[in-house]
């Protein structure tokens, strides 16, 4: 049965109730219980004032972990540090390779700007040497990586668990691990597309991968809340550290800057908390209706195929004449967005944008994301009137 949970997101709804939001993988609506989350925050931050970090790291910081502990499926919830953003996170990992040679890093053609903006910068300088594999054709993109992985030389090997640009799904890590002959080699899974979006099991390979996500995307917790799992003994002492990352840390009787040996030894300095709270809120909320990853991710490529089905039947020609990037057909896993590629994609951006239908635009790749707060009868509406203002080949809209 397809989940309703429209209810439970009043807030966003109510405060534009004539947008159609189909942007959700860029800036996901967040549940009411979010809202509950930011006002602990504020009324924490007055009652306690400066106790109130006694609180965020002794009772928020936990709740969090375990709630992304339980649907990564990690042993250890202490592996997950927090940042305000994952560039952060980029830069302490760069910051524990040797600093008298270039780092090697392996990585797709097809990563977000956090990673290929600062990379390129970089390698401008000559401080990194990077190997690229084109991401597509996405079929054989596992196993192209896995071969370059496994002809060795790396200190970074840097991919999408789900492509921003496409959402089609990245490598299979498991077997990206065993590629790796070089048991020092870092491994960093970009998960920002997958977390709470793609079911995920980290099990097997929690002792190996980095993986580094947020809450604004499908975890619904806004911005500020970025985390990432570190394998146990990879980076012990990264350069680029803030003194949060002496938490816990025994002094050292040598005099040298002291790490925790957990997560923490990678988190920075003070920073908003406000980001916890509302995620620690969220997870409870999940929790208390029973919404986990695997119907949210069942729902949404349900809905997924609605919308294709949808327009093809009203014959919208912008989008059906296409090409429809992500791979969609019957036993195909891909992410929560669906993406068209076409000259015309920033024309018809700006057309729907004037409607209020959200959508979002990556150059020629024009960007549909679906969500749990999205229903059936949301998405039969949300084609209908793409059908007005886009046109239909028949000159009016389908029944969906």
């Amino acid at each position: 049965m397809s989940l309703d949970l429209t209810p439970h997101f009043r807030r966003f709804f109510e405060a534009a109730p004539d947008r159609i939001h189909l942007a959700a993988h860029s800036h996901h609506y967040w549940p009411d219980a979010s809202e509950l989350g930011q006002r602990h925050a504020w009324q924490d931050a007055a009652v306690l004032a400066d106790r109130k970090w006694s609180r965020v790291f002794g009772e928020i910081w936990p709740i969090v972990q375990k709630g992304i502990a339980a649907r990564l499926n990690l042993p250890d919830p202490d592996t997950l540090a927090f940042a305000p953003n994952t560039h952060e996170f980029l830069k302490r990992i760069l910051s524990c390779f040797p600093a008298d040679r270039p780092t090697r890093i392996l990585a797709s053609d097809a990563e977000f700007h956090s990673f290929s903006r600062q990379i390129a910068r970089l390698e401008e300088d000559g401080l990194v040497e990077v190997q690229r594999i084109a991401a597509e054709p996405f079929d054989t993109f596992s196993e192209r990586l896995n071969e370059a992985a496994a002809a060795g030389g790396h200190d970074l090997v840097f991919v999408s668990q789900v492509f921003f640009s496409s959402a089609a799904l990245g490598p299979d890590v498991q077997s990206l691990v065993a590629s790796v002959p070089d048991p020092e080699t870092f491994i960093v899974i970009d998960g920002y597309h997958g977390f709470m979006a793609v079911p995920t099991d980290l099990s097997a390979v929690a002792e190996r991968v980095f993986y580094i996500s947020g809450g604004y995307k499908y975890a619904m917790s806004g911005e500020g809340c970025c985390f990432m799992h570190c394998p146990p003994g990879f980076g012990p002492r990264p350069r680029d550290t803030g003194w949060y990352s002496a938490f816990s840390a025994l002094e050292r009787a040598d005099g040298g800057v002291p790490y925790s040996t957990d997560g923490m030894r990678f988190v920075g300095s003070t920073f908003d908390p406000s980001g916890l709270y509302r995620m620690a809120a969220v997870f409870t909320w999940a929790d208390q209706i029973g919404l986990t990853v695997p119907a949210i991710h069942a729902h949404v490529l349900e809905l997924q195929d609605r919308f294709v089905s949808g327009i093809a039947k009203a014959g919208i020609t912008a989008l059906t004449d296409a090409r429809l990037v992500t791979p969609i057909g019957p036993g195909v896993d891909r992410g929560h967005f669906l993406t068209f590629e076409t000259p015309e994609a920033p024309a018809l951006y700006e057309r729907l944008l004037a409607e209020s239908i959200i959508t979002d635009v990556r150059g020629d790749r024009l960007r549909f994301g679906l969500a749990c707060y999205h229903t059936e009868a949301s998405i039969d509406h949300a084609v209908e009137r793409i059908a007005e203002i886009l046109g239909a080949s028949s000159g009016q809209t389908a029944s969906v």
